[in-house]
């Protein structure tokens, strides 16, 4: 492979699923296009059955996007001023952003070091009157402990909201994430495992009570027309979006089994390469590795050298939550989370995709090789 200053193995590609599921994708268009339907019908009532069936639950509500599915998730509990939520403090913003938009306040919890997901130790330490609820992120496709997630909110009767939105189909002790909280949100995000061709989101739960207030709160309050029985808000997933992530849910399973199998030719490649450290799942996990971070101090130098071989690659996250300037009025400052800056400074996400080819990563391997041997 010649070397390029342009991305010849870019970080993420929709090529190879895009041409899988050409021919039904253009179907379901035409048949959403000729319905004459395009909010809450049909396409988005059969997506909605078919996730919650996915995920072990007994309801799905499809909502707007990832964000508006977190923030209907915690309104739904009655969460607002005055109260907190627990939340891994190494995530997307979009998991404090739920928080705060709702009024709530976060309390951050450092990362394992090895999972990257929240430290079940650390949880009780945190909790205190006014806690309402625990936010489990699975993060990069490996799920949190939910066991003693489980065990903790049980033990002080508070909430869980998992935010499901990086790990569709993963499993914890063979339980899928987003079935196991009191109320859950996932993200259909374009570039995740599960993603639609726009924004889409959608909320799980087995409470019935939950899921009549959710469906409510997306219409505008309202489940009979011109009848509002709450304040509500206009987050409905477009049935056009529902008619495409179903034919794309009946995929997920291989798409999730192919990145395991490029994940563990990384894995065989890279291991002992430098000071490279590999990503670790637990033995109760079965990670979708929605991302394939490793993390080493030569991190910049790194990237710049496989741009310059042709490899793309992106950051996940390249600054703490706790320190980005939103949110200077909670007046955390450098050194306060140290594991979450540690995991910031050091991780790179290489790229994994349904199609990539034993060729392209061992490609990608050799070049990581060759920089660790010039250094």
């Amino acid at each position: 492979m010649n070397t390029t200053t342009k991305d010849q193995i870019p970080f993420y590609s929709l090529d190879k699923m895009n041409s899988d599921i050409r021919s039904e994708i253009l179907d379901s268009f035409e048949s959403f296009f000729d319905s004459k339907s395009y909010i809450l019908g049909s396409s988005l009532n059969s997506f909605e059955i078919a996730y919650s069936s996915f995920s072990n639950s007994k309801f799905c509500v499809g909502i707007s996007n990832g964000l508006d599915a977190l923030t209907l998730s915690i309104k739904a509990l009655n969460i607002g001023k005055g109260d907190e939520i627990l939340v891994p403090s190494n995530t997307f913003i979009g998991s404090v952003l739920a928080i705060t938009n709702s009024g709530a306040t976060p309390i951050f919890i450092e990362p394992d070091i090895e999972t990257y997901n929240i430290d079940t130790k650390l949880i009780e330490h945190k909790i205190s009157s006014k806690t309402k609820a625990i936010m489990p992120v699975h993060l990069y496709g490996q799920p949190c402990n939910m066991t003693e997630v489980l065990l903790i909110a049980k033990k002080y009767n508070i909430n869980i909201i998992e935010d499901n939105s990086q790990s569709q189909g993963a499993k914890w002790d063979n339980m899928i994430t987003g079935s196991m909280g009191t109320i859950n949100a996932v993200s259909f995000y374009p570039g995740k495992n599960l993603g639609a061709f726009g924004d889409g989101g959608a909320i799980t739960t087995n409470d019935s009570k939950l899921n009549s207030k959710i469906l409510a709160m997306r219409n505008y309050g309202s489940v009979q027309k011109y009848e509002h029985e709450i304040v509500g808000f206009n987050n409905r997933l477009d049935e056009c979006q529902a008619g495409f992530l179903e034919i794309k849910l009946n995929y997920l399973k291989l798409w999730n089994q192919e990145r395991n199998n490029i994940a563990k030719l990384y894995m065989q490649c890279l291991n002992g390469v430098g000071d490279i450290i590999l990503p670790k799942i637990h033995p109760n996990a079965y990670s979708v590795f929605h991302i394939y971070n490793i993390r080493t101090n030569h991190r910049n130098d790194l990237q710049i050298f496989l741009k310059e071989n042709g490899v793309g690659t992106l950051v996940h996250y390249p600054k703490a939550i706790h320190l980005q300037k939103c949110y200077s009025y909670l007046g955390y400052v450098k050194g306060d989370f140290p594991i979450a800056e540690e995991i910031c400074a050091t991780s790179l996400s290489l790229p994994i995709w349904p199609g990539m080819t034993d060729k392209k990563i061992k490609y990608i391997c050799s070049k990581i090789k060759e920089f660790y041997n010039k250094i």
